[in-house]
């Protein structure tokens, strides 16, 4: 496969889990997420899309990365297993937080997903230092999103 078609592919594939994510959860954002008490760090509703297009450009090259190296097969296989996992993780969460309207459920998810992205970086490294690093900032935001989801959690029991 052309390396500019492995790349495109690489970065759809989160901006796609992601959008499809979104679609199931915008009437949710929209409504049920408006009337729930949030900490004074929540950031405005406006800058989610932005972050979140981001990181997932950033996690598709991180796999692109991954994908065209020469590494050993069975090392890549091993890290990309890892990636899709956490990618199902991160599609599940905003399910369980907006859609079914959980976030005591969904804190317990984030923290497996932020497990999971941790193991990621660790086998990302093995392979490419630079797509271990582009991954820094989705664990960072992910990690940020586990402390706003537990005070959403905790303020509205």
């Amino acid at each position: 496969m052309n390396q500019v078609i492995k790349c495109a592919v690489a970065i759809l594939i989160p901006l796609i889990v992601g959008g499809i994510s979104g679609f199931f959860t915008t009437q949710s954002v929209q409504g049920w997420y408006t009337t729930v008490n949030k900490p004074w760090f929540n950031p405005p509703n406006w800058i989610f899309g932005p972050v979140w297009t981001t990181l997932y450009i950033m996690m598709g090259v991180a796999f692109f990365l991954i994908w065209k190296s020469e590494a050993d097969i069975d090392l890549k296989k091993q890290a990309m297993l890892f990636y899709f996992v956490q990618l199902a993780l991160n599609f599940c969460w905003s399910l369980i937080f907006f859609y079914a309207q959980q976030p005591g459920w969904a804190f317990l998810e984030i923290i497996a997903m932020g497990c999971m992205i941790f193991v990621t970086i660790i086998w990302f490294g093995k392979i490419s230092s630079t797509a271990a690093w582009l991954l820094v900032p989705y664990i960072s935001w992910v990690s940020f999103a586990a402390i706003l989801n537990y005070s959403i959690w905790r303020l509205n029991v």
